[in-house]
């Protein structure tokens, strides 16, 4: 970027008060510059809260059109059975309640510009009369025959994906691409790095001059904990945030322990083990179960590892020979490596049946060379004192019973998933007489 598209992207952030150094910034202020001497339609995309109408302030200023009328309309708060009206107007007795004709936007603004945000609101009927304005500069008045010519100047937004909305239906495709002629992404600020802190700054003294106060600051380790910050939000949400802390902190020194206590807790979640069709019940609930089974089973490899070492501690102390003596039970499976934990995940030879299907168990049959073990992996026991055994074996059959309930009773894919053998894995449908 040369000096002269630098200092008049300074002009305009000081104009319209926008504060930030991101490179991603400066690229849309400079897209917006060069696009608004023009009458190309704009769609301006980024989440709720990024700043976009600013975007569309900045294009109507720099226009030819400067001198007409600019008009923001918020088309998700408009009624779906209003908005024609709003927009084109309506002749007198059109619908229940029109005692009188009136003017819609795009009659008032003719010559001017109107900013059409959260256009992905806008219902699919609208969406048609909208597309003959962009065409031809055409439209009709709600309960009217009689073509009108506009000529104005459309500057959409949205914060949803209109890809997706084409593909459910909710959205027309040819009325993106004639709003898509020159695309402006306004980034979140979770991706403008330290305009973060300097929006803090901006908004602390702000709000000191209206409460006159002295600005609000932020430690080292306050500033970490702030970049790091999702900001779902975005400006709107740090605006909020500032003036917060702003109105109920004695000490204006906001350190981090101080601002975790208005940063808003988020929940954390675990990572899907499986991949599947977005949305889809079934792969949800397979995913739960699979990160069931890798906890369960990275516990019992952490206290075989315990008891392992718990082993070892007593048999060098002859002193204490007579523990392992009265507790020979606890210890008794410790000549063999503990299983290592199976992430039920991983990519096999066939696709998963349907995890649904009844248990048809086969008994009687005689095993043959796929059925043998192929992993020198030793039998997970639940070695315990007395008043635990009857839970963890109840456990134990009821993850196995699933793993064969997802794998349609193929003991080689669940004995897969459990992380034992398969060898072991029939020697426990035995024990626990899993035959129906």
């Amino acid at each position: 970027m040369d000096y002269k598209i630098d200092s008049e992207i300074q002009t305009v952030k000081q104009r319209f008060e926008i504060i930030g150094n991101s490179p991603k910034l400066n690229n849309a202020i400079r897209v917006a510059m060069q696009v608004a001497p023009t009458d190309m339609s704009v769609l301006i995309t980024g989440e709720s809260g990024a700043g976009k109408e600013s975007f569309s302030k900045i294009i109507h200023s720099l226009s030819h059109r400067k001198h007409g009328q600019f008009i923001a309309i918020n088309c998700g708060a408009i009624p779906e059975g209003t908005i024609d009206s709003e927009l084109f107007g309506h002749e007198k007795g059109a619908f229940t309640g029109a005692h009188e004709a009136r003017k819609g936007y795009f009659e008032v603004t003719n010559g001017g510009t109107i900013f059409l945000d959260e256009i992905g609101e806008m219902p699919v009927s609208t969406q048609a009369r909208l597309l003959r304005v962009l065409e031809n500069g055409e439209f009709i008045k709600v309960g009217s025959s009689k073509v009108l010519k506009t000529d104005v100047r459309i500057i959409a937004a949205t914060n949803v994906d209109l890809t997706e909305a084409i593909e459910k239906g909710k959205f027309r495709e040819d009325l993106y691409y004639r709003l898509n002629t020159v695309p402006i992404m306004v980034p979140p600020l979770r991706e403008r790095g330290e305009d973060v802190l300097l929006l803090f700054r901006k908004f602390a003294t702000d709000f000191s001059d209206n409460y006159r106060t002295k600005p609000i600051s932020l430690t080292d380790s306050a500033k970490e904990m702030l970049m790091k910050f999702r900001f779902p939000g975005n400006i709107r949400q740090l605006k909020n945030l500032v003036e917060q802390m702003s109105v109920l902190e004695m000490d204006h020194q906001i350190d981090a322990d101080t601002l975790l206590k208005y940063l808003p807790k988020t929940t954390s979640y675990l990572p899907a083990l499986v991949s599947g069709e977005k949305g889809s019940d079934e792969h949800k609930n397979f995913s739960e179960r699979d990160i069931l089974y890798k906890v369960l089973f990275d516990m019992k490899r952490d206290m075989s590892e315990m008891k392992g070492l718990i082993h070892q501690i007593l048999s060098e102390d002859t002193s204490r020979s007579e523990i392992l003596s009265q507790h020979k039970r606890l210890f008794n499976d410790m000549d063999t490596p503990a299983p290592p934990p199976a992430y039920p995940s991983e990519p096999r030879e066939e696709p998963t049946p349907n995890p649904l299907k009844p248990i048809m168990l086969e008994t009687g049959k005689e095993r043959t060379e796929e059925d043998t073990d192929t992993y020198d992996i030793e039998d997970i026991t639940h070695e315990t004192e007395d008043d635990d055994s009857l839970s963890l074996e109840k456990k134990e059959k009821e993850l196995i019973i699933m793993a064969l309930q997802k794998n349609n009773n193929k003991r080689k894919y669940a004995a897969r998933d459990l992380g034992i053998s398969e060898r072991t894995l029939y020697r426990k449908i035995k024990q626990y007489e899993i035959d129906n």
